[in-house]
């Protein structure tokens, strides 16, 4: 069976970067967000109940067409790269991948939603003259207060990732979580890539800090958001501050629900608990 760990959490908290980071070791396999997950649940869709045909279908045919789904996307890889797949619905389907992977890990990105709001927001303001198609018509793209509605939606890119991890991080399996924070890995990269290394069993391997390059201006041009998945240069800690509105920014922030770490079995690489105020952040 091939070695498998995920990538998951909040958009604009890191995941990018940590999969740049982690694929400069040439036994690991990382980048941005694949098409698995997709596939994944269009597969469990369509083996339910709206396929009338689904009564001939076991639960180990179930299991052995959700593996062939991972296995067919990264034969290419070679049987003995680990592989880090990422995808923000994947702290939702928690049980099933565990049981598919017993031993895989999942890193979740996270970082204080106000800066996730305020990171998209510039990203957006960046790309004045492109419509981006984060968002569904012109009344979610009308003022900074639509667009954060509309990404807080429970089906949309900030909404569905905090309730995604949510559930994960009250559930029975989250002692397979491993929550990292933004800040800390970008201020202090090689200790905070240590700790991963430990959580997931791995010998260190000694990355470049920096020198870290990704890009995927495909998908971003697509996406009109050119920029949404690039990183290069040096890994460090750049303060600004916030563009966001003072109140739409404390509403955000308040729903960093992992800051009191109470009643779960998750782990955490995480800074103190969030201010009331935006403070300084790295710029993304």
């Amino acid at each position: 069976m091939r070695k498998i760990h995920f990538i998951s959490g909040l958009p604009r908290s890191g995941s990018t970067l940590l999969s740049a980071i982690l694929r400069q070791n040439p036994a690991f396999d990382a980048a941005m967000s694949s098409p698995v997950g997709t596939i994944f649940n269009a597969c469990l869709t369509a083996m339910g109940p709206e396929n009338e045909f689904s009564v001939f279908l076991t639960e180990q045919h179930k299991r052995d067409i959700l593996m062939a789904t991972f296995d067919a996307y990264y034969r290419d890889r070679g049987p003995d790269r680990l592989v880090f797949d990422t995808n923000r619905m994947w702290t939702s389907r928690l049980p099933a991948l565990l049981q598919l992977f017993p031993g895989a890990k999942v890193i979740c990105c996270v970082r204080n939603p106000g800066w996730v709001l305020d990171s998209v927001e510039s990203l957006i303001r960046r790309n004045a003259f492109d419509v981006s198609r984060m968002f569904s018509n012109p009344a979610e793209r009308s003022s900074v207060y639509a667009r954060a509605e509309a990404l807080l939606g429970r089906n949309r890119m900030i909404g569905s990732a905090l309730t995604a991890l949510k559930e994960a991080y009250w559930g029975n399996e989250a002692g397979a979580l491993l929550l990292v924070d933004y800040d800390l890995l970008t201020a202090r990269p090689q200790e905070t890539m240590k700790l991963i290394y430990q959580f997931i069993g791995e010998p260190w391997f000694a990355h470049d800090f920096e020198h870290v390059e990704y890009q995927a201006e495909e998908f971003d041009t697509q996406m009109m958001a050119p920029g949404l998945h690039t990183v290069r240069g040096r890994v460090e800690y750049r303060s600004r501050r916030s563009i966001l509105p003072p109140e739409l920014f404390r509403q955000f922030a308040d729903l960093a629900f992992w800051s009191s770490r109470n009643n779960t079995l998750a782990h955490h690489i995480v800074s103190e608990p969030l201010p009331a105020v935006p403070p300084p952040s790295p710029a993304v």
